[in-house]
């Protein structure tokens, strides 16, 4: 499967820092309820079966769609699991930078810096399988995806507004904590809850900040 994806597209800036995803192709209603469908079918099915034991017959049948239709619009099951991966990206993107606080705008930078730690685990729980792939599919591809430089940014940002003496060093130790390989050796070789890694990290992300 390719991990070949840019992520979100870095093309202006925003109050919080971060880099603005390229706009959506514009497409007609109908396609896009059918992206919908595609995405939502094929997200189940890799939660229920694992990303290799699915076939784009599998999701096809899920969606409701021709089989034709999802190898035009998504290529492979390669490219149609970066697009669910990159959609669910996307969404908490738009959460971190015009939803409510903690998450969004508003809050404190030691509780906008939990509230994301607390997010990101939250996608990983859905979206495991995917992140590992993109993020280990060649060396050192995790720090090429355009996912891991906005992050990166959004964390130091926070870290800096935060007090945190070297935001850059922190950013780059937390997100190594949240890498996909790390949180899986966590979750299932050392049996820990989301709960009580979130917990941890979050307290550990405090002892940086004044």
């Amino acid at each position: 499967m390719s991990s070949n994806r840019s992520g979100p597209k870095s093309v202006s800036s925003t109050p919080a820092g971060l880099p603005v995803l390229g706009a959506p192709v514009r497409e007609r209603a109908d396609a896009a309820r059918n992206r919908i469908r595609v995405l939502e079918a094929a997200e189940k099915l890799f939660a229920e079966r694992g990303v290799d034991a699915v076939t784009m017959d599998d999701v096809a049948g899920a969606a409701g769609v021709g089989k034709g239709t999802l190898y035009r619009r998504f290529g492979d099951k390669g490219g149609l699991a970066m697009a669910l991966l990159d959609e669910r990206e996307r969404e908490l993107q738009e959460r971190i930078i015009t939803g409510p606080p903690p998450l969004g705008p508003g809050a404190e930078p030691a509780d906008r810096v939990g509230a994301f730690i607390e997010a990101y685990l939250e996608l990983l729980d859905r979206q495991l399988d995917l992140v590992l792939l993109s993020e280990t599919a060649t060396t050192g591809a995790r720090f090429r995806t355009g996912a891991h430089a906005l992050w990166r940014r959004h964390c130091r940002h926070l870290l800096e507004a935060g007090g945190a003496e070297d935001a850059e060093i922190a950013a780059d130790v937390l997100l190594a904590a949240l890498s996909a390989e790390q949180v899986r050796h966590w979750r299932q070789e050392r049996e820990m809850s989301s709960a009580t890694l979130a917990e941890s990290l979050v307290r550990l992300a405090r002892t940086w900040l004044r």
